[in-house]
């Protein structure tokens, strides 16, 4: 890991090629809502696999508040694969590069094996974005055990919404 993500501060633009649309998801910038941004190792992840499935299943309480995007390094052809295996709905994008996993303060971590996969990769991220595009909430892992609690972080989004909440840890 390169770069703390500094909350409170905008988040670098990024833009994100949403899978099978040819379309992009930027990132960062002034939206008229929140955005939830994350962050997974790839296909090669089975712990990922099932936190995305959890996703995918509260997706209509999330996007009832917020945006949500969900990216690895992964090529096209991979998301592709596991949005029609696992039947995900929410925005799949895909080819994060080192550069923007470095920017978000990502753990980066080499394949063990071809096997896993064959270029390296960012660990889970999870970063809740305002809608004027400052970075609001981040929650990372070194590695793919831990992961936020889906049901208490959408708690907790919902209550900085609707409470108008400042940023905290800036610190």
């Amino acid at each position: 890991m390169t770069n703390k993500p500094r909350v409170g501060e905008p988040v670098d633009l990024m833009e994100l090629p949403l899978a099978g649309s040819g379309e992009t998801r930027i990132i960062g910038g002034a939206k008229d809502r929140w955005t939830m941004l994350f962050v997974y190792r790839g296909r090669h992840c089975p712990r990922c696999k099932r936190f995305l499935n959890k996703l995918n299943t509260a997706l209509p309480a999330w996007t009832a508040q917020m945006d949500v995007v969900v990216v690895s390094a992964d090529t096209e052809e991979k998301a592709l694969a596991d949005a029609s295996e696992f039947g995900w709905t929410f925005d799949l994008c895909y080819g994060l590069s080192e550069q923007q996993m470095r920017q978000l303060g990502l753990y980066v971590s080499a394949p063990l094996s071809e096997a896993e996969t064959t270029e390296n990769f960012a660990e889970p991220g999870a970063f809740g974005i305002q809608p004027d595009g400052t970075l609001m909430l981040v929650d990372i892992s070194n590695g793919p055990a831990a992961r936020p609690d889906l049901d208490e972080l959408l708690d907790g989004m919902i209550f900085n919404i609707t409470n108008n909440r400042p940023v905290r840890g800036t610190a």
